[in-house]
């Protein structure tokens, strides 16, 4: 797991409350072989939400707002990783779907 936090630029305590209850989930999910690509995805999606809410606040100082923004860069990413064979897949699924098809 810290190795995984590792290569995000990520810290175990600099996770929320929320983050860390999630990550522990997937962890113990993780060890029962029940964590899945579409639990990630879900996840994702409420984290950077959380995070989307925190930056419209504006009680916060320019380093916490860095600290969000960099959280937020942080799921952006993963999200593209994830769903990059997804995308992938569609565009091979569109272009075979044209074949034969004439103009």
């Amino acid at each position: 797991m810290d190795k995984l936090l590792e290569k995000l630029g990520l810290k175990y305590e600099d996770l929320s409350a929320a983050e860390k209850e999630t990550l522990n989930s997937w962890m113990e999910a993780l060890n029962k072989n029940q964590l899945t690509l579409e639990s990630v995805r879900t996840y994702i999606l409420a984290m950077k939400n959380g995070i989307e809410q925190e930056l419209t606040q504006t009680t916060h100082n320019s380093k916490q707002d860095l600290f969000l923004k960099a959280r937020l860069r942080n799921y952006l990413l993963l999200e593209a990783y994830i769903s990059t064979p997804e995308r992938a897949k569609q565009a091979i699924e569109a272009q075979i779907s044209s074949f034969g098809k004439k103009s």
